[in-house]
């Protein structure tokens, strides 16, 4: 079994959270943080997933502008990382941080609700 899938996913998600906080200079990108990268295994495409802070119409603004912004990432990626086929990528939406969020806060809310329950 080959690890390189795994170590290229590393590579590009080091490479864009750099070129996105130094390069990417787009006023529509708002505050945005890689939080995983799958590789196909042939290498051929990688999907990117970014956590985007801000309400819903923001972050679908964010994530169009990554979106137009890929063939740019994707040329400084095959700048940076020596293979021989740069994957295609693609941007996700990764919601999964907003989502537990959510649901602290739900536990939250019903915690103080039952109050004095366990006691």
């Amino acid at each position: 079994m080959s690890f390189r899938p795994e170590r290229l996913a590393e590579a590009i998600k080091k490479e864009v959270s750099e070129l996105l906080r130094e390069e990417l200079k787009d006023p529509r990108i708002g505050f945005v943080s890689i939080t995983s990268v799958d590789v196909s295994k042939d290498l051929r495409y990688a999907n990117i997933y970014a956590s985007i802070f801000g309400e819903p119409d923001q972050q679908k603004i964010s994530i169009k502008a990554l979106q137009k912004a890929q063939g740019f990432i994707r040329g400084e990626l095959g700048k940076r990382i020596r293979l021989r086929y740069t994957p295609e990528i693609t941007f996700k939406l990764d919601q999964s941080i907003s989502h537990g969020s959510r649901i602290i806060a739900l536990m939250e809310k019903v915690k103080e609700k039952g109050g004095g329950q366990n006691e």
